[in-house]
């Protein structure tokens, strides 16, 4: 009685103390780190609106606590640069390399997922040919047998995994999936801003290049008059030359400027998933687009939940933590167990006769007594978990920053945009005014060309200044996000939740 009790009691000790065992994870348990707990991002409080200038790019701007939205750059008004970015979304190699990754991941869980958490089964189906010596098992004489064995099995493998090494290594793989899923939505933000900000670019140096050509001419027209005034001897020669050093000077500053919109294109070209030869980019104006009146500014401890590059800086520092898990878990015990099923006989016919059953069971206990290695190992994991965290707190720090100097430009250069504006507006009314003058006769020619030249300039910092205060608004719905957390590429799928994998 007791032979036969003993080792069923045994066993059932066994099984039940590795089936509790199994649920246990070594290492620690990941927990997101904690918000920022700043009030706001400048030390010196923002106000309510940025100043106002007259014109299209001069309103107010006040900022609301409302969420970014997914198509943050409609708020710009252009119907043009809509269809630019659902272009480059579409064709953009950048952003299918980065979906690719996210592909990647998803399937190395899956595979990894597959082969530990759940038994490996294989088949054999075997054939030999086989000859045997009488002497070799210590009979007399030297005969042989010849003989043919046929076998078929089925053959199960499980890792019983009781510290959890597996179970981390696959929490490892979903942080990793997680870190290539935020990849993919801050590649979607960067090339997004990409584009919006090259077509400020471009608008901004197509009316610099007009504005330029304008005082260009103006400046010939000038020289014209000298070179006439020279020949009647009413003029010195001087006059002429300090004149036409001038046009050629402005002259130089047009090939740059075009030379900037050009490449400009070739940008935008790349960014949309075409070569730069064979682009056919439209040309975008200032007057066309919409600043914002109203932009978001959500709190720091809500942006660290919307910004992509804190959101996979969190997955990594998950995954040095799963890792590290591994790490502490080789130093425990490791059981596999093996079962196998199958027939064996000398041929096909009797394969699955009676008598022609094979079966055998196995267990293996592994413990590491000496390996200097293992601890080693944890050491450097846990190294690789602080490294982690470091830079989680850097990538937390350089988002804060980047949203403190997108709120500081912002109201700067609002500023900046009235300053220009009132100079545009005396600038304006100086050269109506010798405009009446001249009408008049109270003014001459000369007079005129250079009221109109100077006019122009001031032009031109206006249109500097207009381009800056939409591209500070593109910044800072970039700062903020974009609103491109939770928009996963079509065909991916999220893998187990790595909340479940610890359990």
């Amino acid at each position: 009685m007791y032979p036969l009790i003993a080792p069923r009691r045994a066993l059932w000790i066994a099984l039940s103390t590795a089936l509790l065992a199994g649920c246990t994870t070594v290492g620690p348990d990941f927990s997101a780190p904690a918000a920022p707990t700043v009030p706001g991002y400048t030390r010196q409080s923002l106000p309510a609106r940025t100043a106002s200038a007259p014109g299209a790019m001069g309103g107010a701007q006040s900022f609301s606590a409302a969420a970014v939205p997914g198509d943050w750059w409609a708020q710009f008004g252009s119907a043009k640069l809509d269809t630019l970015i659902a272009q480059g979304l579409r064709n953009s190699p950048s952003l299918a390399a980065a979906q690719a990754s996210l592909r990647q991941a998803e399937q190395t869980y899956a595979a990894q997922a597959g082969s530990t958490l759940y038994p490996t089964v294989t088949s054999k189906l075997g054939a030999s040919r086989n000859q045997t010596n009488s002497s070799s098992f210590g009979q007399s004489g030297s005969a042989t047998n010849t003989y043919n064995l046929y076998n078929a099995s089925v053959a199960v493998n499980y890792n019983l995994d009781l510290f959890g090494s597996n179970r981390r290594a696959l929490e490892a793989l979903a942080a990793q999936v997680d870190f290539q899923r935020y990849q993919f939505d801050g590649a979607r933000l960067t090339l997004a801003g990409n584009i919006v900000t090259a077509a400020f670019a471009q608008a901004q140096r197509g009316a610099q290049i007009q504005a330029t050509e304008a005082i260009l001419q103006a400046q010939r027209n000038q020289l014209d008059i000298a070179r006439k005034r020279f020949a009647l001897g009413a003029a010195a020669r001087a006059d002429v030359l300090t004149l036409q050093t001038q046009v050629e000077q402005t002259r130089a500053t047009l090939p740059p400027l075009r030379n900037q919109l050009q490449q400009t294109d070739h940008l935008l070209a790349v960014l949309l998933g075409q070569a730069p030869g064979a682009a056919d980019i439209p040309r975008f104006d200032l007057a066309e687009f919409t600043l914002p009146a109203r932009l978001p500014m959500v709190v720091p401890s809500e942006l660290v939940r919307q910004r992509p590059d804190i959101q996979a800086s969190t997955a990594l520092l998950h995954a040095a933590t799963a890792q590290y898990g591994v790490a502490v878990s080789n130093l425990y015990p490791q059981i596999n167990l093996s079962a196998g099923l199958g027939t064996q006989a000398l041929t096909t016919g009797a394969l699955f006769g009676p008598g022609s059953l094979v079966w055998n069971l196995a267990g293996q206990l592994a413990q590491p007594l000496f390996n200097a290695g293992l601890k080693a190992g944890a050491n450097a994991a846990h190294a690789s978990l602080e490294s982690a965290g470091a830079n989680y707190q850097q990538t937390v720090l350089q988002a804060l920053r980047n949203v403190a100097d997108a709120l500081r430009a912002l109201d700067n250069d609002a500023q900046t945009l009235a300053a220009q504006a009132a100079a545009d507006s005396s600038a304006q009314q100086s050269l109506q005014l010798v405009e009446d003058q001249y009408g008049l006769g109270a003014a001459s020619y000369l007079q005129l060309l250079i009221a109109q030249q100077q006019a122009q300039q001031t032009r031109i910092g206006l249109i500097a200044a207009q381009a800056q205060r939409l591209a500070d608004s593109a910044a800072l719905y970039q700062a903020m996000g974009g609103g491109v957390i939770g928009t996963n590429p079509a065909g991916s799928s999220a893998p187990m939740s790595v909340s479940s994998l610890s359990h």
